[in-house]
């Protein structure tokens, strides 16, 4: 007799698996497709390069390989972090016991060519550590291949996909063909973020353009091997667009009580803020009276509060945020020996150890919440296996790490 209920079983799981099939060869027809016409861009752009001198060879070479969109990119352009996150999030990564002892470290090791740096250039030498140690970890981030990008693909994906970006994205991509075409480097050798940033100090290709240097006299402007010519470009970055030699970026401040919240924004000069009872938080006095200055309260009045002059803005002009610029220049004082700032940010839990968020990410690699570097760096990753394990334990699945969370994992 024939085992009818085996039968049903049987046809059911064909039936299943002819829709699997079925679901899975559109899917993979749908993404030909959207290859196809990626390609079809691709080749479609070419008449434009063109136009601006590129070549058919330089132009082959730029997207070899290159026939699909970077899915991620779209989405990293919706995380940066220096609007996203809160200033004690974007703070405690990068200003911090390591990255100050670290860059003290780079200062002793490239002493000579800071010298030499800063006399042409009359940047201050902690100032272009800091941007090395904000852009890459003081190199440490091209050690990681698979973290660099294919530029062309990058920009590509930007010009085809990102209509906000569109315009910058295709300006970048002939500043980059431009790059490979002078012979300065190989196609395959230009890698970088998802913004097509390059090199030690993280340069665009309309920047590297612009202001790349060759300081160790090789002949090449080399951001990517050389670190003299990348420290170097980042000075001549900051002289053409307007920096003051010998001056400061800010101060950390303390407020009288009559300072309230009309007078964040306001420009003053030092000393007419002075004269307002508005004091050095580290109680020392103003050099220069008569330079302007502008009030900032970039956490509200429960944080610190910040008089900040032209080289404020000028730091805004490698990246335009008001975290960036503020983390560069304390960063740089902190190398140069000052301490933290005397009022902290207002966090939702005290501020924890590195050492102390290392183990949280080892705790919950063991877990299998958390696959990436067990680096102290509370990045999305971290964020998205805080909030599984926060779920775990019953708590606020806020992201944020916290003493009450590492007892929970430890227990």
């Amino acid at each position: 007799m024939p085992d009818f209920a085996f039968f049903r079983k049987s046809v059911a799981v064909v039936l299943f698996q002819i829709l699997v099939f079925s679901l899975g060869t559109g899917m993979i027809s749908g993404t030909a497709q959207a290859n196809k016409k990626f390609e079809a861009w691709i080749d479609g752009f070419y008449s434009y390069a063109r136009s601006k001198g590129i070549s058919r060879t330089t132009y082959r070479a730029a997207f070899k390989g290159v026939t699909s969109v970077d899915p991620e990119i779209i989405s990293l352009t919706r995380s940066q972090p220096e609007f996203t996150q809160k200033m004690w999030m974007y703070f405690d990564p990068r200003v911090n016991e390591r990255t100050v002892s670290k860059g003290r470290e780079m200062k002793r090791k490239w002493s000579n060519w800071l010298s030499r740096i800063e006399k042409r250039f009359g940047v201050d030498r902690n100032i272009l550590l800091a941007i090395w140690s904000m852009e890459t970890s003081y190199g440490k981030a091209l050690e990681k291949p698979k973290s660099l990008r294919n530029v062309f693909r990058s920009l590509g994906t930007l010009a085809y996909a990102d209509k906000k970006r569109r315009k910058f994205a295709r300006t970048q991509l002939i500043h980059a063909l431009k790059i490979v075409q002078s012979g300065t480097m190989p196609a395959n050798k230009l890698r970088g973020s998802w913004a097509a940033a390059m090199g030690h100090t993280q340069f665009i290709p309309s920047s590297y353009n612009a202001w790349a240097v060759d300081m160790d006299g090789d002949g090449r402007k080399d951001i990517w091997n050389s670190i003299p010519d990348a420290l170097a470009t980042a000075a001549n970055l900051l002289v053409k667009n307007g920096w003051r030699k010998g001056r400061k970026w800010g101060y950390e401040v303390r407020l009288p009580s009559s300072i309230g919240k009309a007078s964040v924004g306001k420009t003053k000069t030092l000393g007419q803020w002075r004269k307002l009872g508005v004091k050095r938080a580290d109680g020392k006095g103003f050099p220069r009276s008569g330079d302007n200055a502008v009030l900032k309260r970039f956490a509200g009045p429960k944080g610190p509060a910040f008089l900040v002059m032209k080289n404020f803005f000028v730091l805004k002009r490698y990246n335009n945020a008001d975290k960036y610029a503020l983390a560069v220049g304390h960063l740089a004082d902190r190398i140069a020996g000052a301490g933290e700032f005397k009022r902290d940010w207002p966090r939702k839990y005290p501020r924890m150890s590195e050492n102390d968020l290392m183990e949280i990410q080892r705790q919950l690699s063991r877990r299998g919440l958390y696959d990436g570097e067990i680096d102290g760096k509370i990045g999305s990753g971290s964020r998205k296996g805080i909030r599984k394990a926060q779920e775990q334990f019953g708590m606020v699945p806020d992201g944020f790490a916290s003493e009450p969370l590492l007892r929970k994992l430890r227990g």
